[in-house]
């Protein structure tokens, strides 16, 4: 029996070749690899004495000839081909072991050249791994150092691999050499000035029960690098497995964490779309917030912290009925209580890996659209405000909090609120203004809304009493209270018309800000003006359809 071992990747390959060797192998091999067989002290044949020809061309060609690949090609089960083996001196290769070299990683290279990458594109690696992959029924193909151990399982019980090893060995080397053309032509297409084409390459993460719906069938694909807030490499801490549309939910979660790092931050979500939220000096005050703005749509939702979740917070959460908690880490004993819940998802997510540019792809009948995603988020500064009001400090907080935050609404959308605190969202809806009416609706008289009971939380931005009147609101001082928070509102888009500020005002907005260029602009700049309403101008659209 004889193996061909001619490795890129040499990690175990001595301790599989040496098995192999005190199992009665004979072992052939190129250039570094029998360099390296040699130095463990191991017996191993070049190829070019097998071939009878010098590698050439700077090691270009080496086995590429009749006595590796009739070595390799030949049906064992047909008497012709033994035959030709034999009147031409070929003896079979029953094993071949051989990976390819690292192009992908070559041409990542900043300063790679394209006399480098040409360099590294193997030509024998891939078709020795074909050949022997074609003929799978007697030969066994390795490409991954994982698969040695079986291997050698099955060599060292039953003297051969088994029929069904072989064939999943051999769709392995076929994926292996199928990602190697794959990187090799999306790099060289616009080398070549060639129309772009789009190869997508991912491994199945798990199977889901079902889509969206029970008739809908689906499953959960990874990218082969590391992403950032990704569900694909998050470690489960407990609860049942993910649905789909948790995983939808959840990644919008992430989405919207990933915008807040100085302070810590907390979101509630539904339906990918917040439904509260907000920063506070601890994490346990950044959920307080969130809770507070909305408790009836987070029943069943998803949470997302960007911070260590502590016992208080976890205690807080312990009554409500959620379907995930994601964060960076959690204390042991806050873990131990929300595993109390066996159905409830606690999820570690690495928040620590920095944000890069990432594909975003959806399908379309017969097509497929791809984007870059919308990791742009505008700094608010004074010198974006347009009205003759301008906002106080607070704010320019507030709306910077808000700017974030409907940036990750479904369009049209409009996001209120005050204190670092999401206190309404209008979610996409057909017309602006009625997005506009949603969110201040919810932010006024809404659970956690300025007009609805006092709480520990709203008690502290309030510093008086809000009353509605005529779908509107007015504001009366309480004795030794200072004037309350104004809220402030986001827009993802431009105003076509004033009916959005006119609104605004009616339920007490004091500063807004949206990504003007709208023709009619001035419109709503003069009816800020009138009202005495701050307006930034960001000239950044974040459209979420």
């Amino acid at each position: 029996m004889r193996a061909l071992i001619s490795v890129s990747d040499k990690t175990g390959v001595v301790e599989f070749a040496r098995e192999l060797v005190s199992l009665g192998w004979e072992l052939l091999s190129t250039s570094g690899t029998m360099k390296m067989l040699k130095e463990a002290g191991l017996p191993v044949t070049s190829v070019s004495d097998v071939t009878g020809f010098p590698e050439i061309c700077d090691g270009r060609v080496k086995t590429l000839h009749p006595k590796i690949h009739g070595a390799l090609l030949a049906r064992r089960d047909l008497p012709d081909h033994m035959r030709q083996l034999e009147e031409n001196g070929i003896g079979t290769i029953d094993l071949v072991c051989v990976n390819l070299y690292p192009f992908r990683e070559t041409v990542a290279k900043p300063d790679v050249t394209m006399e480098d990458a040409i360099e590294h594109i193997d030509i024998g690696g891939p078709s020795m791994v074909r050949s022997a992959a074609k003929n799978w029924e007697s030969v066994t193909i390795v490409v991954n150092p994982e698969d040695y151990a079986v291997v050698l399982a099955e060599l060292r019980r039953d003297g051969h691999t088994s029929r069904e090893t072989r064939l999943q060995l051999s769709a392995k080397a076929y994926t292996h050499t199928a990602e190697y053309d794959m990187a090799i032509a999306s790099w060289m297409r616009p080398q070549a000035g060639l129309p772009e084409k789009l190869f997508l390459e991912y491994d199945i993460c798990q199977p889901l029960r079902y889509g969206e719906n029970p008739h809908q069938e689906a499953k959960f694909y990874k990218t082969l690098k590391k992403a950032p807030y990704s569900l694909a490499t998050a470690e489960k801490l407990n609860g049942k497995e993910l649905s789909y549309n948790n995983i939808q939910d959840a990644n919008a979660a992430l989405n919207i964490v990933r915008e807040f790092t100085d302070k810590p931050f907390a979101v509630g979500l539904k339906h990918m779309n917040p439904c509260g939220a907000g920063v506070g000096e601890t994490i346990a005050e950044a959920w307080t917030k969130a809770y507070e703005g909305d408790k009836t749509s987070i029943f069943g939702g998803i949470v997302a912290f960007n911070r260590e979740v502590d016992l208080e917070t976890a205690q807080m959460l312990k009554p409500i009925f959620l379907e995930i908690v994601m964060a960076p880490s959690f204390a042991p004993d806050a873990l131990e209580l929300l595993c109390t819940k066996k159905n409830l998802r606690v999820l570690k997510v690495d928040m620590g890996v920095e944000v890069k540019e990432q594909m975003s792809c959806v399908s379309v009948n017969g097509g497929l659209l791809v984007q870059n995603q919308d990791l742009s988020i505008c700094p608010l500064s004074l010198d974006q405000c347009v009205t003759e009001t301008k906002p106080t400090e607070e704010q320019m907080r507030d709306l910077e909090f808000t700017w974030k935050m409907v940036k990750h609404v479904k369009s049209n959308a409009i996001a209120v609120g005050c204190g670092g605190m999401l206190l309404g969202v209008g979610a996409g809806q057909m017309n602006r203004v009625g997005s506009a009416r949603i969110a201040l609706e919810q932010a006024i008289g809404g659970e956690g809304g300025l007009a609805s009971p006092a709480t520990a939380t709203l008690g502290t931005l309030r510093g008086g009493t809000v009353n509605e009147v005529n779908g509107g609101v007015e504001r009366s001082e309480t004795a030794g209270l200072p004037e309350p928070p104004s809220l402030v509102l986001a827009s993802d888009a431009f105003f076509p018309f004033d009916d959005c500020v006119t609104l605004a005002a009616e339920y007490g907005v004091k500063a807004i800000v949206q990504p003007g260029g709208s023709i009619r602009d001035e419109d709503s700049i003069k009816k800020c003006n009138e009202l005495g309403i701050a307006m930034l101008f960001t000239g950044e659209r974040h459209f979420k359809h």
